[in-house]
Parts: C-alpha cells; structure tokens; sequence
C-alpha cells in the first residue's frame, strides 16, 4: 500500500479561516443485508458512474438531494442530551471541600475530558510515529473534546500476518482504550493505505446493534466519521491496482505469486489469492455481512464515510481501487485545487445503489483455481473482473464522499489534505446534536 509516511505530508501547516457554511449529515445507516432501499431508486446493472458532481466542492449542502435515478429523504434526526453528564458538572460546581465551592479549575478539567475518540491506523511496515505530522495538525484543529489515539498493536511486520489477524488486535486495542477513558461518547477512524482494510475488519467486530434505536454502536459509542486515506479496497490485483509495477502484464502476473514470500498472509488477501479456490478471498466477504462479521452493516452505524484518494503518484496504491470506481468511471480530474485545500482537487458525494449482496458464482471459483496455480495475463484479468464487480456491488450499498487528490510526487501535498479532513471532522461534530440522516436500509 501507499508508502510511509501516512499520506501527503511536508510543508508547514497553513492556518485556514473559519468554516460558515454548513455541512449536513451524508451517512447512511444500515439495518439489515436482507431489506432494499426504500429511498433509493437505481439501476444496479448499470456500469455508469453513479456519483454525481458533489456540493461537497464548496462544502455547501441543501436539506434535501435530488438527482435523477437518486431520490434522497432527509429526515431530522435530534442529537443525543447528555443529562447524566449536565448533573455531573452541576454536582461538582456545587460540591464543597470544608464548605468551600469548587474551584473554577477543577470544573474545567471535567468539562475538558474528551468525548470523541479518533482512532488513527498506520498502514504497511509503519508505526504510531509514522502519524507524528498528521496527528499534531489534529490536535490544534480539533481541540480538547477530541482523544485521538494512534494504534501501535500492528508495527512493522505484523501488518504481515493478515487483515483479519490486525483487525481483531486493532478492535481489542480499541477496547482498551474506551474502558480506560470512561468520558467517551463517539468514536471515529482515520486509517492510511492498509490501515484501511484492518480498520474495516476491526469495526465489524466491534459493531453492536441496538434493539431500542435505530443507531447501532461501534465499541459502544456513536459511529460518527470512518475515513481512509489511499486504502486498497479492492485489493491490488489487476491493471495500475498497484501502480509500480507500470500496468505491466508480466510484472503484474508475477506480483500475485511471489507476494506471500514478502507480505505473507496479508500479500495474498491483497491479491485476492487466498484460502481454498471454493471460497471467496476475504475482501470480497468483507463487502457483505456474513458469518466472518456484519462488515457492511458496521460501516453503514458511521454517520459519515470518506475516501480520499490519490488520482496520481501514489506508488503503491492505485486511484480505482482507493476510490471504489470502475476504469470507465475514472475521469481527468480538475487542474486546480479547492479553494483552501492545496491538491485537493474534486470532492462527490455518492449515495447509496440498490445492489444485490455480492456472491462468489461458480466461473469466479474456476477462475480463481487458475489464478492460483497457472496465473498468466487472462486468467488474472478474468478473474479480478468478476471479484472487482462484485466487491463494488458490496460496498456501493452504502453512500461514500470520495475525495480526489492530485500530488506534485509522492506525500507532497500535506497541509490541504489535513486541513480538509480536520474541518470534514469538525462539520460533523458540529452538526451531532441537530443533523439530519438518510434514510436507508439494507
């Protein structure tokens, strides 16, 4: 995946003006795999980009989003009164020590204690330091309410020992940390390049439905932002999925077999190669829920779901794959950079498609025993074709902002792209106790 550093760093950081318009809620809870879209009407076979060109652009929302094919119901969702916390801070302004009030500082302090934890996941052969820049820049953005956390349960080589392995580490991590800060209420990810994929797996073991609401918890808080910079969702198997190798057929035939000798576990799930050829490799489960976890349904309890991805330069981790769209949904990008954000240069807002739970048919079984004993030019195209639908057809079930970014070379587009997922950060905090959701459901 994308090289360390975990994504577009250098520069110093620029000090952006307050953000004034608003920003509404775009997530798009989940119930069940079982229902449809009631609030959704498209064409599930159709291969056209179902993204439309996004007022996200200039961070400008209307209460409601109407575009052919796509009808959305915007219903207002009250936030959640924290009564119990209110009486808390009321008792111990109130409390005395030798009939003395509370001191102003000590009431401060409980105020101060952080409600929103954002959980940062390193990508390959990294380490909690390798978000040294990123997590800095947050902390001045983003100020005291928020505990942001950078995972160390998945240094180095361990990111070798497979995603479901360094997901269930990340959610027991994650444990740990929300029953040492006791003052939690909601909890977000901010994952780089393979992060992404232990990020995904983690939170489906860490989903908790909820019988009395239709909010589901994620480590039992509020599931608000799950973000992903340059993440391989759909693996990088095929054409420029993994850009270094230049597109090259026979380099590209050669990566899938040999990438268990240096990745491991984690080098043949990328490539979609592992486990028996009767059964779907682990990304493709991942899109759905299943008996490994409710992968889907645990991304669909996020309010918010984010996608940045690098349109160039990214060596390791292509634009399709980073984004969730087909080679023919790929189009030039803009020239120029949103207005505050340097290289950041297109946001689209893509809401929910009414697909059928991806499957594994029996040609995708065929083709996968071929791909993993005689790999050669077709039958690794073949095959990556049907698992690339299939996977889209998955995750495209829930609505995704997809966040271009252009580098001059490498990770040298730092400042916009933090900025840009600060203030996406913020909007959302904003917007908690009074924000309107989507209606939709699996």
């Amino acid at each position: 995946m994308a090289s360390s550093p975990p994504l577009f760093y250098c520069c110093s950081p620029r000090i952006l003006g307050h953000w004034n318009s608003k920003f509404t809620n775009n997530s798009n809870p989940t119930s069940s795999s079982s229902s449809s879209f009631s609030d959704y009407k498209s064409n599930s076979n159709s291969n056209s980009n179902s993204c439309s060109p996004s007022p996200y652009s200039s961070y400008y929302l209307n209460s409601s989003y109407n575009r052919q094919g796509h009808n959305c119901n915007f219903i207002s969702h009250s936030g959640i009164n924290n009564i119990w916390k209110c009486q808390s801070l009321r008792a111990q302004a109130m409390s005395t020590t030798q009939g003395n009030f509370a001191s102003p500082r000590s009431i401060l302090k409980v105020e101060d204690k952080p409600e929103h934890l954002l959980v940062l996941v390193h990508g390959i052969l990294a380490s909690p330091s390798d978000w040294t820049y990123f997590e800095a820049e947050l902390k001045r953005r983003l100020g005291k309410k928020f505990l942001i956390y950078a995972s160390s349960c998945n240094t180095y080589t361990k990111t070798f020992t497979g995603i479901d392995g360094a997901g269930k580490r990340l959610a027991d991590e994650v444990i740990q940390v929300v029953k040492k800060t006791e003052s939690l209420k909601r909890i977000s990810f901010l994952a780089h390049s393979l992060g992404g994929l232990f990020a995904r797996y983690a939170v489906s073991v860490l989903y908790m439905p909820t019988v009395s609401s239709n909010k589901s918890l994620i480590a039992g808080l509020e599931a608000i932002n799950f973000i992903t910079l340059a993440t391989p969702h759909l693996g990088v198997r095929g054409n420029k999925q993994l850009p270094f190798l230049f597109g090259v057929p026979f380099l590209e035939k050669l990566a899938a077999p040999i990438a268990p000798f240096f990745t491991g576990r984690t080098g043949s799930q990328l490539f979609l190669t592992d486990g028996k050829s009767n059964k779907p490799p682990l990304l493709l489960r991942m899109t759905s829920d299943c008996e490994d976890g409710n992968f889907i349904s645990a991304l669909g309890a996020f309010r918010c779901r984010v996608l940045y991805a690098n349109v160039s330069y990214d060596h390791m981790v292509g634009w399709r794959t980073s984004s969730l769209r087909r080679e023919a949904e790929l189009v030039k990008p803009p020239k120029r950079s949103l207005v505050g954000y340097k290289h950041v240069v297109d946001v689209e807002y893509c809401p929910p498609v009414l697909s059928e739970v991806p499957n594994f048919p029996p040609e995708a079984a065929k083709a996968k025993e071929a791909a993993q004993n005689e790999p050669n030019t077709q039958t690794t195209a073949e095959y990556h074709e049907i698992m690339e639908e299939e996977m889209i057809h998955g995750l495209q079930r829930l609505g995704w902002m997809k966040v271009d970014v252009k580098n001059e070379w490498f990770h040298n587009a730092g400042t916009g792209v933090v900025a840009h997922v600060a203030d996406t950060i913020k909007q959302q905090e904003i917007q908690q106790d009074s924000s309107p959701y989507i209606t939709a459901s699996l």
